[in-house]
């Protein structure tokens, strides 16, 4: 599939005068080489290239050669058996009328001369000495896209490229990704730059073909399942067996990405999605992600300031973006999940039993429901969501953490911790009522919290009793017995997992120590 994509150039002041310099030399250039295909297509000359190659070397002696082939080409895209007005006809006609004069003879004018005469073109080839374009050639500099202009005898204006992706089909996120793959292997493609001068403004296209690789990395050996994370900002990347099992983990801090700008930013991401979508192919297997159709970055008044702000400085979708596009150019499946309550039966279920972090575990849950297991609640937990007494017990502890913080509330007089402060009584709120709710429910009927063993062919979208079932043993657990909303540290969940030592807890009314003993 063949495409072309727009971007513009900021450049220095004296750089852009070179180049619109330049420009006007190739522009030039371009009419010469049109009225002479005209005239020696009239001729039929055999080989009209080499007299219009010839003619144009003496013409513009200081332009370079490879431009001048690039006129001629340029040249070639115009009818010509019909008359053509470089700079555009319609604008050429206002111009010749009469009563135009002033501010408006001028614009009309200055626009019609950019046409005529802001023009820079340049066919690209995917020989290893042209790197895809020999003269208008992007590069990195500073971890920033540039593009690199020539204007003869070896020397270079370096012009920053400014583009943002403007939505995930966006073939933006393609190019760049092949652009970034052939600077890595040395495999160059080749792409046609033309640049144009617009309003002052330096405008430029891309024209290059998109290859469609046949997938070669299936989920059928397994995943590299990652999780985004923004507290701290990191990615979570667990390899899971075609079997469903945890075969190794590693974090990738991200933090680095936050002080850059948009163009480093960018460049860093796609550094990093090609060395996610490598960790793949040499361990032979697909990428399982989260699809991620919209994220919550929090709102004024939160008392979240800090993740608020980190979360505008980074979006999670962009990088996944990047990973999924340069995934399709290496012929390595993806695969989106839903994301809901990965990070609950992570958390609960796998970061104990396993001994990891909380994000790895997250990690892991999005890797299995890719290759289509659905999550059972292990025995335990199911005990003890059908124990009314701890229940209760829980229940109790949120209460009176709602006391005390109503009462921190009213004495705080600094605005951001009393915003913080104000946050966490919503979400003690929030629990009360889940709590509530599902007591009540046991009243009336059992609670169904079974799971399902083996594959799940909805990728384990599971049904609204189960997914209350995680939230409510989410709630029932980590406050009242680690004392925190989302600690760190899960292993004093194990004994409860395993042992089903909440027990203890119901029979004294008293949160485990670490450890899992009683006080």
């Amino acid at each position: 599939m063949f495409v072309s994509l727009q971007f513009k150039l900021e450049l220095k002041r004296e750089d852009k005068e070179k180049l619109i310099q330049l420009m006007r030399k190739q522009s030039s250039a371009i009419r010469v080489a049109y009225n002479m295909l005209k005239e020696l297509g009239k001729e039929k000359t055999k080989n009209p290239h080499s007299q219009i190659y010839q003619r144009l070397r003496q013409l513009f002696p200081d332009l370079p050669t490879k431009y001048i082939d690039s006129a001629i080409y340029k040249a070639k895209q115009y009818p010509t058996d019909k008359s053509v007005v470089f700079g555009g006809k319609r604008l050429f006609e206002k111009l010749c009328k009469n009563h135009l004069t002033g501010k408006l003879r001028e614009r009309l004018k200055k626009q019609w001369r950019e046409l005529r005469q802001g023009t820079l073109i340049s066919i690209g080839s995917r020989h290893e000495t042209v790197k895809g374009n020999l003269l208008l050639r992007f590069i990195e500099l500073d971890g920033e896209l540039h593009l690199r202009i020539t204007t003869g005898n070896r020397e270079f204006i370096y012009a920053k490229v400014l583009r943002e992706p403007s939505n995930s089909k966006d073939k933006w996120i393609t190019f760049m990704a092949m652009l970034l793959e052939s600077w890595q292997t040395k495999n160059y493609f080749a792409y046609t730059v033309e640049l144009k001068l617009r309003d002052g403004e330096v405008y430029g296209n891309v024209s290059f073909e998109i290859p469609t690789p046949k997938v070669k990395y299936t989920k059928e050996n397994g995943v590299i399942a990652i999780d985004t994370n923004a507290s701290p900002i990191h990615l979570a990347i667990a390899e899971v067996s075609k079997t469903g099992e945890l075969l190794s983990y590693q974090t990738i801090s991200l933090h680095h990405l936050l002080g850059l700008s948009k163009n480093a930013k960018d460049h860093q991401e796609w550094i990093l999605a090609h060395k996610i979508v490598d960790l793949a192919i040499e361990k032979g297997k697909a990428i399982a992600v989260e699809n991620l159709k919209k994220l919550k970055k929090g709102t004024r008044g939160d008392g979240k300031a800090k993740l608020r702000k980190r979360l505008h400085k980074w979006n999670a979708k962009k990088l996944l973006q990047k990973i999924k596009r340069v995934a399709m150019l290496k012929g390595v499946e993806v695969v989106e999940v839903n994301p809901a309550h990965t990070s609950i039966i992570g958390m609960l279920k796998y970061a104990p039993q396993l001994s990891i972090d909380k994000d790895i575990a997250g990690a892991y849950v999005i890797g299995r429901r890719a290759l289509g297991f659905k999550e059972d609640m292990p025995e335990n937990y199911e005990r003890l969501l059908k124990d009314k007494a701890y229940l209760e017990f829980a229940l109790k502890r949120y209460e009176e953490r709602e006391k005390e913080l109503r009462e921190l509330i009213e004495k705080e007089t600094n605005e951001y911790k009393g915003n913080a402060l104000e946050s966490e009584l919503r979400s003690v709120e929030n629990a009360k009522k889940l709590l509530t709710n599902f007591l009540q429910s046991l009243q009336s009927e059992p609670s169904s919290c079974e799971g399902a063993n083996g594959r799940n062919p909805e990728q384990g979208r599971g049904d609204k009793a189960s997914s209350v079932a995680w939230q409510v043993l989410k709630v029932a657990l980590l406050f009242p017995i680690l004392g925190r909303v989302l600690p760190r540290d899960l292993s004093p969940l194990k004994p409860i997992l395993v042992e089903g030592a909440w027990d203890r807890v119901r029979s004294r009314l008293v949160p485990l120590e670490v450890g899992g003993a009683s006080r």
